[in-house]
Formats: structure tokens, C-alpha cells, sequence
């Protein structure tokens, strides 16, 4: 991703070198750790305040929230400014499949791999 220009700032797949953190957050979060506690590698921790927000966001929407199916790649997109890639990965729910949550977070590459900060679950 780092090797485009600033004016290929467009909706891309999500890189697939990157698709395995994506999975790992999620899973995080089904298993209801907000902060990520769990550690995983290349994502930063998430404040007490972000884990809240996603906590109660997840709670109001009143679906159970899955594990990531392959298919949400085929709908989840990163746009690449230049300094860091802005991800939206769609949320799957038990009793919707594909739902309307999506989970925000930015990507930064670093030297060796990625660098994951978690911004917020919702509805856009």
C-alpha cells in the first residue's frame, strides 16, 4: 500500500497481509474484550473510553456479533492517504449475517508489519 501515490486515494480491498489482525480483533471483541487485552501483535491498546463506547454500541444494537466470514472482505475497504490507511470492515451478527456495524480503525506500516489503532464499532 505504501508504495501509491496521494492521488490514489480510493476505496481498495483490504490488503490480504492484513486480513489476519482484522480477524484477530474481531474475534476479541465476540469474545466481549474491548480493550483488546488479549494483545494482539501490531494493535494498539485500546482506551478505557473506545472500549466503553464499542461495549455499550454493541449492547444498543442488540445483535450478537461473529466471527469475520471470508465474504466481509468482499465488501470491506481501506482508502490509503498517503501517511495511513483508513479501514472499514463490515460486522457479521447471528442474526444477521452481514450487518449494519462496521468497525473504524486506521493502519500505519511500519518497518516490519502493521501498526493497528482501533477507532470505534458502528452504524455509519
Amino acid at each position: 500500500m505504501s508504495q501509491q501515490s496521494p492521488s490514489d486515494e480510493a476505496q481498495r480491498p483490504i490488503p490480504p497481509a492484513w486480513r489476519h489482525t482484522f480477524r484477530e480483533i474481531v474475534s476479541a471483541l465476540v469474545a466481549a474484550d474491548y480493550r483488546l487485552e488479549a494483545q494482539i501483535a501490531g494493535v494498539e491498546p485500546v482506551s478505557i473510553e473506545t472500549a466503553t463506547q464499542i461495549r455499550d454500541y454493541l449492547r444498543d444494537y442488540g445483535a450478537t456479533l461473529v466471527e469475520l466470514p471470508e465474504a466481509t472482505w468482499e465488501s470491506s475497504v481501506c482508502i490509503w492517504t498517503g501517511s495511513h490507511g483508513d479501514v472499514i470492515v463490515d460486522l457479521w451478527t447471528q442474526e444477521e449475517g452481514r450487518s449494519d456495524l462496521v468497525l473504524h480503525a486506521q493502519v500505519v506500516e511500519t518497518q516490519s508489519d502493521i501498526s493497528v489503532t482501533v477507532h470505534l464499532v458502528y452504524v455509519p
